[in-house]
């Protein structure tokens, strides 16, 4: 046989079709529409009492990961949701004909398995098999654990083989769907109403990004897919929804990194009559209880930096400008021209271009040398108000808005704003960012301000980024389950 793995898969795939029609020519179905279970593999493993084998009756399914061959018995273990449970298949049992065909199957094939709980010699809780059934035949051989998925972007083109080879991998993807649900039932707990607005917009607003068009056959229009869910949910809030919020996919036609993905789940919230002191306060309480309730600790370690990450001690708050000033030792910084703060950002590293805005400048700065650093929980506060023309400006200083940036591992998790009600003020504001461009103004939206919106507070939490930090995975990759990928195909499949 070939020593090529390409090879070796093709050769075993033939074998595998080959018992395929076996089974068939024998009126067998390979491919069973159903196999009704009792229990997952953890709840059985939970089901058995010591010292009372053999008296709980459990029905299992799952796949074939390992089989141990012990001649009129065989040892096997397979997987499923929860984990893997073993089986213990004994030819005087189940039989001779059903014990024949059963030393036939593959690891890959998935089988379900009615029978007793018991303990092994070595004290490891196994199904002692009355029946089996093969319910799905697999035709491929499956990669090797540590060395058949070595293609990084196979691991993310085949998901569905690293979530059965992986464990990690497997326990990561889990782990963020509880994250999910735990947010969930602490905003409701919060009398937050959770809503669904529109994906396709007319008007790409709520937030500055290339949005992804698409054209509307029936209406004859052009679309954008939705940029944020900022703009829609504020219309609620004009609508009476107090407390609202949206865990929703975002598109963004933008590039692609460790920490970005075109198409991402965001966190929306808004409460009337709150502010971003509000949003402190929810967002902080929001972070320890996923720590307590879903992790179990308070403490995380930082992957990149090593650093232990405590979201049970203080928070800290800083300026905007004050971190600015502190990094560039320029007291004076912000009463400089903008050439001179380019040359500064040169000393330090940066390059700018001469075209950007001031602002940009200075953003340059915060993103590249202070937020890479920020690695315990910090609110930066008091942003420019050329970053987002959607807050309150701050009342004692006219340049900067009333928000903050929550920064935890190097990152921005979750910006908040004090919400802009006044659509005098909204309006100046979009027209400054839109600049010639007044066609891309939400004009509903501001004339929904018109009829009165409460003061609120607003916040965005990226989940890709926060089950990034919280699982302590390295790329936003390995928190999504099909993350975007240049149009190829690994084994057939398309990215």
């Amino acid at each position: 046989m070939s020593e090529n793995p390409a090879d070796i898969s093709h050769d075993q795939h033939a074998v595998r079709l080959a018992k395929l029609r076996e089974l068939r020519a024998a009126g067998r179905d390979p491919f069973r529409a159903n196999f009704p279970t009792t229990h997952f593999s953890g709840e059985a493993l939970q089901a058995h009492v010591d010292g009372e084998d053999n008296t709980v009756n459990v029905a299992v399914a799952g796949r074939l990961v390992v089989i141990r061959d012990m001649g009129k018995s065989q040892f096997v273990k397979i997987l499923d949701q929860q984990g893997v449970i073993q089986l213990y298949v004994k030819k005087d049992v189940v039989g001779e004909e059903a014990y024949v065909a059963f030393k036939k199957l593959d690891l890959g094939d998935i089988i379900g398995a009615v029978g007793t709980l018991f303990k092994t010699k070595t004290g490891e809780i196994t199904v002692r098999v009355d029946r089996y059934e093969l319910v799905s035949k697999a035709l491929h051989p499956l990669p090797e654990k540590w060395h058949g998925l070595t293609d990084a972007e196979q691991v993310y083109r085949q998901r569905y083989l690293d979530l059965i080879v992986n464990a990690e991998s497997r326990q990561r993807l889990m782990l963020r769907s509880r994250i999910v649900s735990h947010i969930r039932r602490f905003l409701e707990d919060r009398k937050f109403i959770e809503v669904e607005t529109p994906v396709l917009e007319a008007t790409a607003g709520g937030a500055a990004a290339r949005p992804f068009v698409t054209h509307h056959n029936a209406l004859d229009a052009d679309f954008f897919l939705r940029i944020a869910t900022e703009l829609r949910l504020k219309r609620l809030l004009v609508g009476g929804f107090d407390r609202v919020f949206e865990i929703g996919r975002i598109f963004r036609n933008e590039g692609v990194s460790r920490r970005h993905n075109p198409e991402f789940t965001m966190l929306e919230v808004y409460q009337a009559y709150s502010d971003y002191r509000g949003m402190m306060v929810l967002i902080k309480d929001l972070l320890t209880s996923l720590c307590r309730d879903v992790l179990g600790t308070g403490v995380i370690k930082h992957a990149v930096s090593g650093q232990d990450i405590d979201f049970a001690g203080e928070w800290r708050e800083a300026k905007y400008k004050d971190l600015v000033r502190a990094e560039t030792g320029d007291p004076e910084w912000f009463n400089r021209s903008k050439a001179e703060k380019i040359a500064a950002a040169e000393k330090l590293g940066l390059k700018c271009d001469p075209a950007w805005e001031d602002f940009e400048v200075t953003n340059e700065v915060f993103s590249k040398r202070i937020e890479p650093n920020l690695i315990q929980p910090t609110f930066v506060t008091h942003l420019p108000k050329e970053l987002c023309p959607l807050a309150k400006l701050t009342p004692d200083d006219p340049t900067t808005i009333d928000v903050f940036e929550l920064c935890i591992g190097g990152m921005e998790i979750a910006p908040a704003y004090s919400e802009q009600n006044d659509p005098f003020v909204q309006r100046e504001m979009f027209e400054a960012q839109a600049g010639e461009e007044t066609q891309n103004i939400d004009e509903d939206f501001l004339l929904a301000l018109e009829h009165g919106m409460p003061p609120a507070g607003g916040m965005g939490v990226g989940i890709d980024r926060l089950c990034i930090l919280l699982t302590g995975a390295e790329s936003i990759r390995d928190v999504i389950l099909f993350p975007q990928l240049r149009p190829g195909s690994a084994g057939g499949a398309a990215g």
